[in-house]
């Protein structure tokens, strides 16, 4: 009588547990990563944004005049379509740009500063700040308006 070996193919119970433990922990893993990249998938949309809002509302501002031409700097205007120089946006915030739509309006907090002249290279300028807080981030576009 011949003795010959003969070898199963497949395999054992361990063997196919292991590998869907092992299978299991590499899929929970890439669930995991993928997970957080779509939570914050969003946050570059609200910084850009963000970014957008303060440069249009910088840019609104530094379009102004220096020094108020109608010779009444103590005279506050009386909204946004009569500010004539960049001294009459000290201070506002959101309850001035009621053209933004409300969904802007909620999401953003705008504040503008703008600080008394200095000299700078021998020229009076004014230091303007337009900062826009959203999304947990904090944008400030900073531009100088010159009296030249």
């Amino acid at each position: 009588m011949s003795r010959y070996s003969r070898r199963q193919l497949g395999f054992t119970l361990v063997e196919l547990i292991i590998f869907i433990v092992v299978v299991s922990i590499g899929v929970a893993g890439i669930v995991l990563v993928v997970n957080t990249v779509v939570q914050s998938s969003a946050d570059p949309m609200l910084r850009k944004q963000a970014i957008a809002l303060a440069d249009s509302i910088m840019e609104e501002v530094l379009q102004k005049e220096y020094e108020d031409p109608d010779g009444l700097p103590n005279v506050v205007e009386s909204g946004r379509s009569t500010y004539d120089d960049v001294d009459d946006y000290n201070g506002i915030s959101n309850a001035a740009f009621t053209d933004l739509p409300a969904e802007v309006s909620a999401r953003y907090v705008i504040a503008i500063v703008v600080d008394p002249p200095a000299t700078v290279n021998g020229q009076a300028m004014k230091r303007v700040r337009v900062t826009v807080t959203g999304g947990g981030e904090s944008i400030t576009a900073t531009g100088y308006r010159g009296d030249y």
